[in-house]
């Protein structure tokens, strides 16, 4: 596959699929007992009658999964039950909790046998939009469905119309509508992931979503797909983006006038209807060289909700986060190698590298392959310390990198500095790109830093940082 320049540096490849709807979330207040999420196989009508239904796997019966929303400072308390016929974990993406709460297999916890549950229970100090789902099994678990929001609302949201969640999901069916059950193949891991063929928006393929001529929504966009990079092109609306990975940013149109989000990501954007009563607007997925397809269409209805677009406030409050201190930080190198059309590692790290492509790993950290729970730290933080890390990618594919029980700052991209230095849990890397990202270790315990092409991340792109609790 071929990358394309028609619309910047970091062109957008872009790809296929059928494509879905939208609708709120229920609101999950704080219970006194624990919210029991079981995890089991079900059925989902994931392509159109007359066609069969999908055997999926779900948390909570559907997919996606059980939503949860809570206040900010609110505690939350999960049972997670594991019906399904192989262990299983919860990892709670973008969440700053305790690292025993973190739900890596193996590295924070034991995993979830089948028959058995584990009960999750952490405070929540940030507002935003995260997701949760398994951590293990490589791209299968979250292939085969198992992912859901988990929403914290603001002490001050921002006044809309109507705030929804958008959960996209990628599927590889077979001819049958029956999952295709060769995940992890070396193909894939070798080069961009397991891409599907089916893609869908809240569980739905090919929805029409009404929205009333100047009302304003929210959408939490979260791309839960294993590999699959997605560019949304609104067309005549204009999108602003408000939040990135549930962390405030200051109101902005996207970047080439499409919202980019690499698996694991989120954006938060501000949408108003601004089309003419009865007019459509198709929001288009461009990412994928030659294979766009419309993602969801926007129907405007007949009735305007008021005579003009709001002039609202977007502005959304910081949560509280520990500012690095650049002057004071440790710095460190971190290499990317590894893929079809990657550089390998020169210098002393060639020969291992070589000796572990022997043995099946395909990805590189500095010149290691690591499932993430195993051999050494790639970076020791004293608790309290500020770490600036220089990721360099130097692969022919594009790279979500995603950072545990921390947020951390994009500092720069090639050597030029960010425009908005924005706040994220997850920095999408395109080829051969170098960006430096800066996070207060305040967090103790051993955190994965790896890929979320989750295909990536089983052939050996994840390492661990470790923050010890004595300064």
């Amino acid at each position: 596959m071929t990358l394309s320049h028609s619309l910047s540096r970091r062109g957008f490849l872009t790809g296929a699929a059928a494509l879905a709807g939208a609708a709120a979330l229920p609101r999950t207040g704080r219970a006194a007992s624990p919210v029991g999420l079981t995890l089991a196989p079900v059925q989902s009508q994931l392509l159109p009658p007359p066609r069969p239904g999908t055997p999926v796997w779900s948390f909570g019966g559907t997919v996606p999964g059980q939503a949860l929303r809570y206040r900010r400072g609110a505690r939350l308390s999960v049972r997670a039950e594991n019906r399904l016929d192989q262990p299983s974990t919860i990892h709670w993406h973008g969440l700053r909790v305790p690292n025993s709460m973190d739900g890596v297999a193996h590295l924070t916890q034991s995993p979830i046998p089948p028959g058995g549950d584990f009960d999750y229970a952490f405070d929540l100090p940030d507002s935003g939009t995260y997701w949760y789902h398994p951590h293990m099994g490589g791209a299968e678990q979250v292939g085969r469905g198992l992912a859901g929001a988990l929403i914290v609302e603001e002490d001050a949201p921002i006044r809309v119309d109507r705030d929804l969640v958008w959960m996209i999901q990628d599927w590889r069916l077979d001819a049958k509508g029956q999952i295709d059950p060769d995940f992890d193949t070396p193909h894939d891991a070798m080069h961009g992931g397991r891409i599907g063929n089916l893609v869908t928006l809240n569980g739905q393929a090919g929805d029409r979503v009404e929205i009333a001529p100047n009302e304003r929504l929210r959408l939490r966009l979260i791309n839960a797909a294993t590999a699959r990079v997605v560019a949304l092109d609104f067309g005549a609306l204009s999108p602003v983006i408000v939040a990135l990975d549930g962390q405030p940013v200051t109101p902005h149109a996207p970047d080439d006038g499409v919202v980019l989000i690499g698996p694991g990501m989120r954006a938060d954007i501000v949408l108003d209807g601004t089309g003419a009563p009865g007019s459509t607007q198709p929001v288009r997925d461009v990412f994928y060289d030659s294979m766009t397809y419309d993602l969801v269409t926007l129907v405007h209805g007949d009735t305007p909700v008021r005579a003009t677009a709001p002039d609202w406030d977007m502005a959304l409050a910081p949560n509280p986060l520990s500012e690095p201190d650049l002057e004071a930080a440790q710095r460190h190198e971190v290499i990317f190698n590894g893929g079809m059309m990657g550089q390998m590692m020169m210098g002393d790290a060639a020969p291992e590298m070589i000796e572990q492509m022997r043995a099946g790993k395909m990805w590189f950290v500095n010149g290691r392959a690591s499932a993430g729970h195993d051999g050494p730290a790639l970076i020791e933080a004293p608790l309290g310390t500020s770490q600036v890390l220089a990721l360099e990618n130097r692969t022919g594919w594009w790279h979500p990198i995603h950072l545990h029980g921390h947020v951390f700052r994009i500092l720069t991209r090639d050597g030029q500095p960010t425009a908005r230095r924005e706040w994220r849990d997850t920095v999408l890397m395109a080829p051969q790109e170098r960006v430096e990202i800066a996070f207060k270790a305040d967090n103790p315990g051993n955190w994965m830093l790896h890929c979320h092409v989750l295909a990536h991340q089983a052939a050996g792109m994840a390492a661990l940082i470790r923050v010890s609790d004595a300064a």
